[in-house]
């Protein structure tokens, strides 16, 4: 399951220029130790590298239904106020069905007000993935959902208050099943994207009025990993240039991909390089929303930025330095425990102009190198591990955007990965290609 993030003319009161992007979203790792069923929020300047907000823990929690809640969606209203709607849902136990959303008002996404459930339809079927749209024609909000009506297909209550509703009524049926719908208005056109549960991937489909059954599929197969669902179209804050966003439960759960395009209606998407995008910790199943400058500055203030900072591999974007058995290594996110790729970055225990990791789940423990190896030890407080355990953060030695780590006691030494393992070696601007790669990484919530 999935929700979507949804552009909407200007509201009639003048609006700010969207600046940012704020994301909503549950969490869950691969053996579910990140599991956490509440509201998550992260923000980003660019809309590709996001920053957990609150710890990377919910803002708010579902107090009826199942108190917990799946595929948040957060819109913002023509009044330029926010709703959040989400899969009444705690967990993995899809078999259950439900006929309720969940909803929360927002003035600015710093507190959330009016807590209810909606009834969206008297069908024995879920009501999962909540997207919602203005209909200016009507001058009222779709509220589209993912249910069965004999096949898996969207349906579509209208609202003009999110409290009460419409009829329910079929929206897209293209003739097989469907799930995770995502609607995106953009000048004369709406867009509907969309997984087809006949063959596992994504598309998507367009209509000239966003009316019921009115859509056309229009794009080919698209699909990362070997599993994807919850398509999200997001069209960039500057009005130039598309991303659309899937989530891959296959062949690990959870891990974000992306592609990009300069004219969504000319179905050409390339695929983003994950060293251009960082997801948040966890995410699963979300929302991106424009935002101004003023509401990021507003959420940072409000919800905090981590305390912990994870390190991405410049030449192995989906790897990150981690510790397991006590070693010092890189491998692809995501994994359990989710924690071992989580640092506090403190002062340089023997020079505090220098950095040194902190591990999170082990916070008796630095990384430092012995024999150029680098390990996770407890500090014993010597002169020794001290300097073992303290580097000086540079410009990237392949990416001066990104950062190397040159050791303190053997300065011409820095921080690098060799057989997904770490360790220390002697590098300069000189040296080869793949070692500059190596030991350059992105500091990234």
């Amino acid at each position: 399951m999935a929700t979507a993030v949804v552009v909407v003319s200007a509201p009639a009161a003048a609006m700010a220029a969207n600046t940012a992007y704020v994301m909503a979203y549950f969490t869950e790792s691969p053996q579910m130790q990140a599991a956490n069923y509440g509201l998550h929020l992260a923000v980003s300047p660019d809309g590709l590298n996001w920053t957990p907000l609150n710890q990377n823990t919910p803002v708010v929690t579902p107090t009826a239904g199942t108190l917990g809640l799946r595929d948040p969606f957060v819109f913002r209203k023509q009044d330029g106020t926010f709703v959040v709607l989400a899969t009444d849902l705690n967990g993995t136990d899809f078999g259950q069905n439900n006929q309720y959303l969940h909803v929360w008002d927002s003035t600015n996404l710093t507190s959330f007000t009016g807590y209810r459930r909606i009834r969206m339809h008297t069908l024995n079927t879920h009501t999962w993935a909540p997207t919602a749209f203005w209909d200016a024609s009507r001058g009222q909000y779709g509220i589209v959902y993912s249910a069965n009506n004999g096949r898996d297909v969207f349906m579509v209550n209208y609202t003009t208050d999110f409290r009460t509703v419409s009829t329910p009524q079929v929206y897209f049926d293209p003739g097989s099943g469907v799930l995770d719908g995502d609607i995106v208005v953009d000048g004369a056109t709406t867009y509907l994207y969309y997984k087809n549960l006949a063959d596992g991937y994504l598309y998507g489909a367009r209509s000239a009025t966003g009316a019921p059954n009115s859509y056309t599929t229009y794009t080919s197969r698209l699909r990362q990993g070997t599993a994807m669902e919850a398509p999200l179209l997001v069209k960039n804050n500057e009005g130039s240039g598309w991303r659309l966003w899937g989530d891959s439960f296959g062949p690990v759960n959870n891990d974000y991909y992306a592609w990009s395009s300069t004219n969504v209606g000319a179905n050409a998407w390339t695929v983003l390089s994950q060293r251009d995008y960082t997801p948040p910790m966890n995410a699963k199943h979300g929302s991106i929303l424009g935002i101004t400058g003023t509401e990021y500055s507003g959420l940072i203030a409000r919800w905090g930025t981590p305390t912990w900072v994870r390190l991405k591999s410049s030449n192995f974007p989906d790897n990150y330095v981690r510790h397991a058995n006590y070693v010092g290594r890189v491998d692809p996110y995501p994994f359990d425990p989710y924690q071992d790729q989580m640092w506090r970055t403190v002062p340089g225990l023997a020079d505090a102009a220098g950095v040194s990791f902190q591990s999170v789940n082990n916070p008796t423990r630095y990384l430092r190198h012995s024999n150029l190896a680098v390990r996770l030890d407890p500090d014993d407080n010597s002169a020794a591990f001290r300097g073992d355990a303290t580097f000086y953060r540079t410009a990237g030695l392949a990416d001066a955007a990104w950062s190397s780590f040159r050791s303190y006691n053997y300065p011409t030494h820095y921080l690098r990965h060799s057989g997904f393992l770490l360790r220390i070696d002697p590098l300069t601007a000189s040296s080869s290609a793949t070692d500059r790669q190596d030991a350059t990484f992105r500091v990234t919530p």
